[in-house]
């Protein structure tokens, strides 16, 4: 069987040994039905591929940022606008010894669960919004190694201290905050990334979900150089600059009136539109946080129900103040492709199956998951037909494995146009969309 994609750049990354693995287990995931496991995978694997192998190369130490960036950098890269985004993905477990098992919150479930967690970055292109995995590494509890998520408390205030700010003391630079164990994993996997792709583009932007919409979530994105994109709570207090006249005593004052984002001004409007009964109404802002260092870019989309008139609203925001307010907008949105990613992997490339205890081997499991979804997208791309889904990548991979398996029983090898014929005939079972014979 001829390699589906051409993956020779990465020779110069990695060992001869996994790239050697690495092959026969990518046509091993393309073909298999049922759960991904190494066991699972090693019924399927070409000669070469025996279940030692594969279990080799999951407790291999494997550098899956810089496989990723190769594959991107040779496949899919285009001289488009790219932002990164991150996100945080459970993967429920039920064992009782996977390493960092703990108990997270499941979104789908809507609940917390016995599970174990990932960081994943993806690189983000802003014409097609196709996520691109990047990095993936597991979070866990801070009584093992490694790093937890930390709220950004409130600390609890002494009921028997005295009222106000202790004499002496003076106003706190907010650009200068301690980091909690998760941002300095986060930081770390960004600055990882830019040291790898700055030589060929240039990103601007990092987006997440509204877990960053805090200041020291922000301070931690600007250290890297790039800008954050991320949505504050709705209860958030802002405040306009204050541009009444000062007092000719004491600091000048900061802010101004609060704002009340369901009674906005009209001249901060930017755009309205009206489908049916609903009013969308978006303005564009800037705007200050007690709790953040700097203005914000605030970007508040506003909807009015005109046959109840109540009025509901989403409030985003950047640290770049010169970003408009479209862009903001589609940045943020691009965020929930790597919803996406998280999708595939679970669903056609393992990130729920593979039942792998240490922490090297779990990691590698959830890298060869995000890692397959850049391969879909090369397939994709190399036989130019978007509208085929991973179950039509799938079925004909595994209708070619059996195509194959036939041919070598037989006396004598077909000719040509009767093997085109029945690979045709048999890639086309359970697909929808079909491509190319590959032989």
């Amino acid at each position: 069987m001829k390699r589906i994609i051409s993956l020779s750049s990465l020779k110069s990354i990695i060992k001869k040994r996994h790239y050697n693995q690495l092959i026969i287990i990518i046509h091993a995931m393309l073909s298999i039905k049922g759960r991904i496991t190494m066991l699972g995978l090693s019924r399927w694997t070409e000669k070469g591929g025996s279940y030692r192998t594969i279990s080799r190369f999951f407790h291999s130490n494997i550098d899956w940022v810089s496989i990723n960036w190769m594959l991107i950098k040779s496949h899919l890269l285009e001289k488009v606008v790219y932002i990164i985004a991150g996100d945080e993905v459970v993967t429920s477990k039920a064992g009782k010894k996977t390493y960092g098992l703990g108990r997270f919150y499941s979104s789908i479930q809507n609940q917390v669960i016995k599970s174990i967690m990932f960081l994943q970055l993806v690189l983000i292109n802003t014409e097609t919004g196709k996520a691109y995995p990047l990095f993936t590494k597991q979070i866990v509890r801070e009584n093992k190694e490694g790093c937890k998520k930390v709220k950004n408390e409130t600390p609890i205030k002494d009921k028997k201290g005295k009222v106000g700010r202790p004499k002496g003391s003076g106003n706190k630079d907010k650009t200068k905050v301690e980091l909690s164990k998760y941002l300095i994993f986060v930081q770390d996997a960004i600055n990882l990334i830019l040291g790898l792709i700055k030589a060929h583009i240039s990103v601007t932007y990092f987006v997440f979900d509204g877990e960053f919409g805090y200041n020291a979530a922000l301070q931690m994105v600007k250290q890297t150089g790039l800008e954050l994109i991320s949505k504050l709570q709705k209860n958030s207090e802002l405040y306009y600059p204050f541009e009444g006249e000062q007092k000719s005593k004491g600091a000048p004052r900061k802010y101004g009136d609060r704002l009340d984002c369901k009674n906005i001004d009209e001249k901060y409007l930017e755009e309205t539109t009206t489908e049916e009964n609903i009013i969308t109404k978006i303005f564009q802002i800037e705007m200050l946080h007690k709790k953040f260092a700097d203005s914000l870019n605030i970007v508040i989309i506003q909807k009015t129900n005109t046959t109840t008139d109540k009025i509901a609203y989403v409030i985003l925001f950047s640290s770049d103040l010169n970003l408009e307010y479209a862009k903001i907008i589609k940045y943020y949105s691009l965020r929930f492709q790597i919803e996406f990613v998280f999708r595939d992997a679970k669903q056609h490339w393992g990130m729920e199956d593979f039942m792998n205890i240490k922490e090297t081997a779990v990691n590698n499991g959830a890298n060869l998951a995000t890692f397959m979804v850049n391969v879909s997208h090369i397939i994709h791309k190399d036989f130019n037909n978007e509208n085929m889904s991973i179950l039509d990548i799938k079925a004909h991979f595994h209708g070619l494995k059996y195509a194959n398996e036939v041919f070598k029983l037989l006396p004598e090898y077909p000719d040509d146009n009767l093997i085109k014929r029945i690979y045709s005939r048999i890639t086309s079972i359970g697909a929808i969309h079909q491509f190319e014979m590959v032989a």
